[in-house]
């Protein structure tokens, strides 16, 4: 397994200074981008909302949740951790920098201990503290727990999301709380024609008092070939998704942003940017300013680690991206009342 060792990249002059607002990264520079680069410089998560990640299964959920954790922590927030279906451990948090020894954790059963736990919890970080529940959809209610014919028509469980949450929201502004929760994605047998044919799990409160939604999807499987004894090998090793803000309280909704994830890494920010310039410039090859580093992205992220460049190509990016929405701004005239 690969542990990081590198310190967190300082953030571009102005961007994240006393003079702005604290932002959260995704640990993604064009998913921070996606969902509020046109409201704060480099984007980022704010504290005070509610975020909703949900997808497939094997989508990157997960790991999303966990890259942000160890954000919060290099900032000097404290991180609770609803964990029921026990994915985290001390092993997969190292990945991400994110000290498990630290994080307040537990394995809740329903839907009330989870929400319970968060509006008794007292942290004493500095900044940002942040919430992070995985999933939602292994919730049970009590009465599921307790009556062994359960919740059939699952009505309890979304009756119970919409109580908790409505007790919890207001508190998570009052404290200024970032709550990442992952969700899953069913097929809805009851969808009509030109009705959407999946729907998350919980009852619609969650979409509700979600202030920011993340629908994540795989676009590819990345695979790498060795030679070895003569013979040809590969090995899957990563996924890229695309993540798309499909609900925003924040800035805009509907941006999206592909995103790679590395099995025994995490979200490969260096990679994905290297990408982002070559696919969005005249470039054949991929570079940095006006240095070629080569054809093969592997070369390529070597560079940028081994140099410590990664704050500069993130500017790059960071600029380009700008560039771009410039070129959609609306030019109508403001309306007169």
């Amino acid at each position: 397994m690969v542990r990081r060792v590198n310190a967190p990249i300082p953030v571009a002059k102005g961007e994240h200074d006393g003079n702005t607002k604290i932002m959260i990264s995704t640990g993604s520079t064009l998913l921070d981008l996606a969902i509020s680069g046109g409201l704060v410089k480099g984007g980022g998560l704010p504290g005070g909302i509610l975020v909703e990640v949900f997808g497939p299964n094997a989508s990157g959920k997960t790991v999303l949740l966990s890259e942000i954790a160890g954000g919060i922590q290099r900032k000097g927030g404290d991180i609770m951790f609803g964990d029921p279906e026990g994915r985290l451990n001390k092993q997969f948090a190292a990945m991400f920098d994110l000290k498990f020894d630290k994080v307040d954790y537990s394995q809740p059963d329903t839907v009330t201990e989870l929400f319970q736990a968060v509006r008794e919890w007292k942290p004493t970080g500095k900044g940002i503290n942040g919430v992070f529940a995985d999933s939602l959809a292994a919730l049970s209610t009590n009465m599921e727990m307790d009556n062994d014919e359960g919740d059939k028509m699952g009505g309890r469980r979304a009756k119970e999301f919409s109580e908790q949450l409505r007790k919890t929201c207001r508190m998570l502004v009052k404290n200024n709380y970032l709550m990442v929760a992952s969700n899953q994605i069913r097929q809805n047998m009851d969808a009509q024609a030109f009705q959407q044919k999946w729907t998350s799990p919980g009852g619609e409160a969650i979409g509700f008092y979600a202030s920011l939604r993340l629908k994540t999807r795989i676009i590819e499987k990345i695979k790498e070939k060795i030679k070895m004894n003569g013979k040809e090998i590969s090995r899957v090793i990563g996924i890229r998704i695309e993540v798309e803000v499909f609900k925003s309280s924040v800035w805009k909704p509907y941006h999206t942003a592909p995103v790679t994830i590395l099995f025994d890494y995490g979200i490969d920010d260096i990679r994905e940017n290297l990408q982002f310039i070559k696919d969005n410039t005249k470039n054949t090859t991929y570079k940095l300013g006006d240095r070629n580093l080569g054809v093969g992205i592997k070369d390529a992220v070597s560079v940028i680690e081994l140099e410590g460049l990664e704050r500069k190509l993130r500017n790059e990016v960071i600029a380009l991206w700008e560039d771009i929405e410039k070129k959609f701004e609306n030019e109508r005239k403001p309306k007169h009342g």
